[in-house]
This record gives C-alpha cells, structure tokens and sequence, in this order.
C-alpha cells in the first residue's frame, strides 16, 4: 500500500531534474524530495488505532495521548527534513538543520519506535511495516539517514513525555452536587501535560447551573426526555450506538482521525501537509483532556441517572423524580461529570479540520468502530461533532449543558491550537489556522 504512485512519482522528479539543468523548476515540485504522498501518516495512525483497540483497559485520555504522540512524532520527523526556508515550527523536537534523508522513512520509523515504546505486544507488527516502509525508499543511503532522524524524534518526544501526568491517579470519595449521594472514582489524569496549548485549565468554566435554577430545571427535563431507555425516539438508539466508542474501539479521538485519514486521502494532500494536519488534530484533541476531566473534581456534579432517580429530593421544585429511571446507555458509571469529553474532543476535532481546509462544509462519510449502525455522511465537521455531543444526552450520560460547556471549550482549544502552533512564519493565513 505504501508504494502506490511510486513510479509516478519517481517519474515527475527525474523530468524536474532535467527540467532544473535547464533552468526551468516545476511549479510546486520540491527538487530535494520525491516524496509528495501522505499515506504513510494514515498508516502508521491506523497501527496506533489498532493498538489502542487491543489494549484494556483503554481510557479517552490515554488513547488521545497516544494519538498525539505518534503524530507529533510523525510531524517533527518530516519537518525536520523539510530543509532551511521550508519548515514549520516544531511540535516537541526541533528540525534537523538539514533536508539530507528519506522523509517516509523517517516518519515511519518516528511512530515505530513510539509505538514500540507504547504497546511492545504489538512490536512484530510495527516492525513488518517499518521494512516495507523502508524497503519503498529511493535508495538504502537516504533511507538509512531517515530512519536515523526518525528515531532520534522518537526518542525525543518519549523523553518529553515520559512524566506528563497520564500514568498518575488519584482516587477519592467526592459527594455529588445535593451533598447525600456519594462515589468513589479516580485513575484520572487531572495534570495531563498539553502538547500545543499553553493553560488547558484556563479553559475550565464557571461550572454547572445551580440545581435550584430554571437553567437546570430545563436540562433535566431534556434529559430526562430524550435519554430514557424506554422512550422510543426514532434513531436515538442508533445515534447513540454510533458515537459510544467505549472499550474495544479507538475512542472518540480515534473517529476524528478516521475522518482527518478520508478528507485528507481525498484532497490528495502531500506528506508535509498531511503530518501537519494530524498532528494538529492529535494534538488540539489531546488537550482538551485536562480541562475535561478538570470540571469533574471541581464541580464533582451528578450524572442524569442518579439525578433523575433523586429528583423530588434536590432543591428545585420543577423537577419531577422518577425513582426507576433508566439511561439509554444502561450502563452509565458512578464518576461525577460536567464537560462531556464527547463533546470536547469532536468540537476540537471539527474546529481544526474546518480551519485547515479553510471550510467546514467538506463532505464525508464516516463508520466508527461502534458497528451496526453506519457509514453516515456528514455535510461538515460541526454537524458530526453536534451530532457527537447530543449523543451522549441521548444515551441519557450527560445534561445538554454538559455538551453544550464541552463543544465550546473543545472550539476554543482547537482555535488556540491552529493560531500557535506548527506555524510557518513565511504564510500568514497559517496564523488564521487555514491551508492554503
């Protein structure tokens, strides 16, 4: 799969070059690489994905962190090849200083030894594709100076993110938001280091409405509505299904990058570009985690169950319990919540897609990991993630505040992201988070 266009590809380097001698330089062809393909980053994304499926137990967090890191790997291994004049800002591992090496190679060889790092159970795999990515290169000298800079980034961001704050927990008893019902929850990553913003707790909001106000009487009501288990609404258990992503798939992260893998493979986008979006995306994803998970220790409010369940019992004399109440989800967990971590990692997801391509109105179809329901087709990234968000009040897990706080938070973190980082300083629409 790798060697697709690679004859075609050698083909247009060896007209430029004899194009060069001449004095002429084809518009757009970069002399020093033959390299103009990005399906080396979907691959090596897809192995991540993989590994993340495999492995239990598999958090959110864990799972966006994982992403990030093979990506930003990625990304620093061929911008560090990209020459003097050409790069772009790093993501953890400064450039090389000079374009000498095979960029494919590198890249390949980046997410290999993260991946390796990160999941050894699955080294045999990695190892197998890092030889056909190899063996693809247009000669053992570059290919062999690639894979040496490849891992030199890969040692680099695993040393960067070796105490980041994923592996920490702490594990408490909070009492949720009337003060009488109580679960113990932990294994949280409430101190993630970010990859690309500079305070994800700046991001952390005023919290949820009191329970005595007319703003929560309203959310529990929809909740109580559209998430009940026994209340047939067309296509709410579907919707719901699609956008589970629990144990066994590549989490919600991994969605956005099945959908950053189609729209970027349809655009033909080059290697630089197409590691530059990933890891944007990875990165910006990766970094709604703290503040997400923030708002559940310091806000520690009730999921709709345990709520509804308890109605008549809190301070609101609108809101009407039903003691037998079931989420759709059925299964909803006892950890206090307030941002939907749904919510924030497609908003964030949405905003960098949209602001890459200059639109949100691009076209797709996408069939998560959650199967039995899809493909769906979306007409642009806001309305998957609005339908991600309004997923969770339909599985009947989070309040339409909880989603409504998590998609805005996501858009402001995926907008810091494209506004800082991975920036050329040579193309000011790039400081407006859009390729042109």
């Amino acid at each position: 799969m790798l060697g697709e266009s690679k004859t075609a590809v050698r083909g247009v380097a060896t007209i430029a070059a004899l194009l060069s001698v001449a004095g002429v330089t084809l518009a757009g062809q970069a002399l020093a690489s033959s390299k103009d393909d990005g399906t080396v980053i979907r691959t090596w994304t897809g192995l991540a994905m993989t590994a993340v499926r495999d492995t239990t137990p598999m958090t959110d967090a864990k799972a966006a962190r994982t992403y990030a890191m093979v990506d930003a790997a990625m990304y620093d291994a061929v911008n560090g090849l990209a020459g003097k004049g050409h790069s772009h800002s790093s993501a953890i591992v400064p450039p090389k200083g000079n374009s000498s090496g095979d960029a494919e190679v590198a890249a390949a060889a980046a997410a290999h030894d993260v991946l390796v790092a990160l999941y050894p159970d699955h080294t045999s795999s990695y190892d197998a594709q890092l030889a056909t990515d190899i063996s693809n290169a247009d000669s053992a000298r570059q290919a062999e100076k690639g894979r040496a800079w490849g891992q030199q980034v890969a040692s680099g961001v695993l040393a960067a993110r070796s105490n980041d704050g994923i592996s920490g927990s702490e594990t408490q008893t909070l009492p949720y938001a009337v003060g009488q019902w109580e679960g113990t929850w932990g294994s949280q990553p409430r101190h993630l280091a970010p990859f690309a913003v500079a305070d994800p707790y700046s991001y952390v909001d005023g919290g949820p409405p009191t329970l005595d106000s007319a703003e929560y009487a309203a959310g529990y009501d929809a909740v109580k509505y559209y998430g009940d288990l026994n209340n047939p609404i067309a296509g709410a258990t579907e919707t719901y299904n699609f956008w589970a992503l629990g144990g066994k798939t590549d989490q919600p992260a991994g969605a956005w990058l099945q959908i950053a893998q189609t729209v970027s493979a349809d655009r033909g986008l080059s290697l630089a570009d197409t590691a530059r979006l990933f890891a944007l995306e990875s990165m910006a994803m990766a970094d709604t985690v703290p503040a997400t998970y923030q708002t559940k220790w310091v806000y520690t409010h009730w999921r709709p169950q345990v709520a509804i369940q308890h109605g008549d019992d809190d301070p609101n004399g609108a809101t009407q319990g039903v003691p037998t109440w079931t989420a759709r989800a059925k299964q909803v967990g006892s950890s206090p919540q307030h941002y939907s971590g749904h919510s924030t990692f497609s908003a964030a997801g949405a905003t960098v897609l949209a602001g890459f391509f200059c639109t949100d109105n691009l076209t797709f179809s996408l069939d998560t990991d959650d199967v039995g329901t899809g493909p769906r087709t979306y007409g642009s990234f806001s309305q998957a993630a609005t339908e991600a968000g309004w997923s969770r009040v339909l599985g009947g897990q989070h309040f339409p505040f909880s989603n409504e706080a998590g998609l805005s938070a996501g858009r402001a973190i995926g907008n810091e992201v494209l506004s800082t980082a991975l920036l050329s300083a040579h193309h000011s629409e790039e400081r407006r988070g859009c390729r042109r």
